[in-house]
């Protein structure tokens, strides 16, 4: 027994014209390719979906309610049709994204870029707070962060859950550890972000957490500074697990106290329209970010 898209739309065609032949209009088809189409779906299941009355077909109540629920498919199917049309229709604008950490974001933008070449993306990147504000202040169209607050005045969607890791010289002795724990880390040099960043403040929660007071050896404003403090032998840095690509004389150390995972999510003001924004959160979701 199958409910397929044709027969939903030939008998909802028929619900909203009350006749074969209106219908067979309505949709485009012949008369006959409607009613079979009704009379097959009647058939195979044993129901009376229309009573005849001379030319015309009353829906019974079975009907009315399959009307119900089949018009919601249809106007999903609408929906899908109009975004893949959009693919094609799509020959410009821009799209403005900021982004906390490179990555998963640069993942995901070139999905985007992948499915519509002809949308210019400009990139912003910066700490936590800069990119909250920039979301705010409309600088930018969508952010994507981790830890975005549950606040009504965002539209948010998770990409990945992700961890906030140790990052070493490839030639450290921690390089050889599964797992490192925050009172181990205290034997180091340590890297440290500003406080408007993301990962600073996860840090800084597991060493209070742990009753421990650190001073770092260097403060660094980006995340950039962080990996070319780490690769050059500055200390011990840390980063979200999939904030960036970089593999050159960096490696990633689990921290037990910073084992649990926080969703990374592109976020846009809640009232915020537009059909580049739209199909960015449909790119997201078609999107599986590479995990290591």
């Amino acid at each position: 027994m199958a409910l397929t898209s044709a027969r939903v739309r030939a008998v909802n065609a028929v619900f909203d014209a009350g006749s074969f032949a209106a219908a067979a209009r309505r949709i485009g088809v012949t008369q006959s390719a409607v009613a079979q189409s009704v009379r097959e779906l009647e058939g195979e299941f044993g129901v009376a979906l229309f009573e005849r009355h001379g030319a015309n077909l009353i829906p019974t109540s079975l009907c009315r309610q399959l009307y119900g629920a089949t018009s919601r498919m249809q106007a999903i199917e609408t929906d899908a049709l109009s975004i893949l049309s959009q693919r094609e229709e799509l020959a410009g604008g821009e799209l403005r994204v900021g982004l906390g950490n490179s990555m998963p974001g640069m993942a995901l933008i070139a999905a985007f870029k992948q499915m519509y070449p002809k949308v210019q993306v400009a990139i912003e990147i910066g700490s936590w707070s800069a990119i909250v504000a920039a979301v705010v202040d409309q600088r930018v169209d969508i952010g994507m962060l981790p830890d975005v607050p549950a606040d009504r005045r965002f539209r948010r969607e998770i990409c990945l859950e992700q961890r906030v890791v140790a990052l070493c010289h490839p030639n450290h002795p921690l390089k050889k550890k599964p797992q490192v724990s925050i009172a181990e880390l205290m034997r180091y040099p340590l890297v440290f972000r500003t406080r408007d960043s993301s990962t600073q403040r996860a840090v800084d929660r597991a060493f209070r957490a742990a009753n421990l007071r650190p001073i770092p050896s260097i403060v660094v404003n980006t995340r950039e500074g962080m990996l070319e403090a780490v690769a050059n032998h500055l200390g011990i840095g840390f980063m979200w697990e999939h904030g960036s690509s970089r593999v050159d004389r960096i490696a990633k150390v689990p921290i037990v106290e910073l084992d649990a995972e926080s969703p990374e999510c592109i976020f846009a003001l809640a009232g915020k329209k537009g059909r580049l924004v739209e199909l960015f959160f449909l790119a997201n979701g078609a999107h599986s970010p590479p995990r290591e």
